[in-house]
């Protein structure tokens, strides 16, 4: 995801914040080093996948990170993670498209080496999901 959010569409790169985009994504990722990649087809309900990235955040940066003699970078990372999580922010926003983005982009390298005999169409529709224009427009 990191990589991918290097290559915002112009018109939004002037907006945002790029180098708190990629610590965004590169954060996200750390929550699905213990819980996994929990999508809507595991059939996880909304609020336990929130309360399980949770806790398991509580754990890397207050358990892992804040017993260091410099506490605050685990408060950083709870806090862009915490950021992340409320997408209120353009950055968040866009780190969540980004999510989204790489879905599409694995669903499509996965039906290409299987040359045409398998079809995850059915993960298409996050791309109606995006919340941003130029996301939107840069997953058509």
């Amino acid at each position: 995801m990191s990589i991918i959010s290097m290559f915002a569409p112009p018109s939004l790169a002037k907006r945002i914040d790029l180098h708190k985009c990629m610590k965004m994504c590169l954060i996200h990722d750390m929550a699905e080093l213990l819980v996994g990649d929990i999508t809507p087809v595991d059939g996880v309900p909304k609020p336990e996948k929130s309360r399980r990235e949770s806790l398991t955040m509580n754990y890397l940066t207050k358990n892992l990170l804040g017993n260091k003699d410099d506490a605050t970078v685990g408060e950083d990372i709870r806090a862009i993670w915490d950021e992340y999580e409320d997408s209120k922010t353009l950055e968040s926003q866009y780190v969540h498209d980004i999510d989204k983005m790489e879905l599409l982009l694995q669903m499509m390298e996965y039906e290409k080496r299987a040359e045409g005999a398998l079809d995850l169409g059915e993960f298409a529709y996050v791309s109606s999901k995006m919340m941003l224009d130029e996301t939107k427009a840069w997953a058509k």
